[in-house]
């Protein structure tokens, strides 16, 4: 067992605090990684406020993780001492179902193993995140991050990327694609800019028009404001894919009309309230409505690669461990543009 620094929810009310973890021994197929990088993600906070279900506290959150491997185990094959990695949403799954065969490891039958608030296979143990110095993860749950990304601003990718580079992907955005994303935020600004790269004719529609210069520069095409609702009237039945990244209710019959027969529109936003669809906001214009998770690990390394290949960051504020309460504030209040990193030397 190794003790590690991290930051733990000890209730659902309380603010993280900073304490000590243990991290389980290297096994045969694991790689130790000393984190040097942690994104926040909403669902960071939604977990840790018992707003997804039961927790056992204390609880460290945090599954977008970026280091560097420390120490491998004796049958490690897919990373070396040294190799800038990343760990995701998951850190296993069953392995024998239809869906882990097919590489899509969010879909495990049996439920995949998540980064925080899972039972680790290896030992029992309730799984604790990436707000700590290091973690032990089995060597096919950790991915290979290109050295040509910033380190610092790379963290999010293994969340916000993944979750909408899956969606653009499956629905095969490309040129002479019209995508509309749904929210300019932790995961809309990603949206706008993997779309973009895949050369689809991009645009975003927020609520207001406060954040138009940022979403222009980073790839859309057009910005509209969705509390005018002339914009709805003037883009019926525009869009080809519609993203939605918003955890809030919507109007889902305004949103699905904007869609082009055969559209499809797709909840990444995890809204915890029901989003009420009328039939027939459906049926005229045989208008899919899907969700969407992660991706599983070789599309997420395919996500990485794309990102590196296309010079695709996320938008990124670094702060310190102990600013983590204070951003959680910021993030229920949207005052960030558009994701928190936690330098995690400063746990030390």
């Amino acid at each position: 067992m190794r003790t590690v620094t991290a930051y733990a929810a000890t209730s659902a009310t309380a603010p993280l605090e900073r304490t000590t973890i243990e991290r389980r021994d290297v096994g045969t197929h694991d790689v130790l990684i000393e984190i040097d990088y942690a994104g926040i993600c909403h669902s960071d906070i939604h977990t840790v406020r018992g707003e997804w279900g039961e927790i056992a506290y204390p609880l460290v959150v945090g599954h977008e993780i970026v280091g560097r491997v420390s120490e491998v185990g004796d049958g490690v094959t897919r990373h070396a001492v040294g190799d800038l990695v990343g760990v995701g949403c998951m850190v296993n799954s069953c392995r024998e179902c239809e869906q882990c065969r097919a590489g899509q490891e969010q879909y495990c039958l049996e439920g995949n193993i998540q980064t925080y608030n899972g039972t680790d296979p290896a030992d029992g143990s309730t799984t604790q995140g990436g707000y700590s110095q290091a973690v032990v993860v089995n060597e096919d749950f950790v991915l290979r991050v290109p050295e040509t990304l910033d380190t610092a601003k790379v963290a999010p990718l293994l969340c916000a990327g993944i979750t909408t580079y899956s969606p653009l992907r499956h629905w095969e955005a490309g040129p002479g694609t019209r995508v509309a994303v749904v929210g300019m935020g932790g995961l809309g600004h990603m949206a706008v800019k993997i779309a973009h790269a895949m050369g689809a004719e991009v645009t975003v529609l927020s609520q207001t028009l406060s954040k138009k210069e940022d979403g222009l520069r980073l790839g859309a095409d057009h910005y509209y404001a969705t509390k005018d609702p002339e914009t709805f009237e003037k883009l019926a039945g525009s869009f080809d894919l519609v993203i939605n990244t918003v955890s809030a209710s919507i109007d889902m019959a305004a949103h699905l009309n904007l869609l082009a027969v055969d559209g499809t529109f797709v909840n990444v936003g995890a809204p915890s309230e029901p989003l009420p669809v009328p039939a027939f906001a459906l049926i005229p214009r045989r208008i899919s409505w899907a969700g969407s998770a992660i991706g599983g690990i070789a599309e997420t390394q395919e996500m990485l690669d794309f990102c590196a290949e296309h010079g695709i960051e996320p938008e990124t504020e670094l702060i310190g461990a102990e600013e983590i309460n204070d951003a959680y504030e910021r993030v229920l209040a949207s005052d960030v543009r558009y994701r928190f990193v936690i330098d995690v030397a400063t746990l030390a």
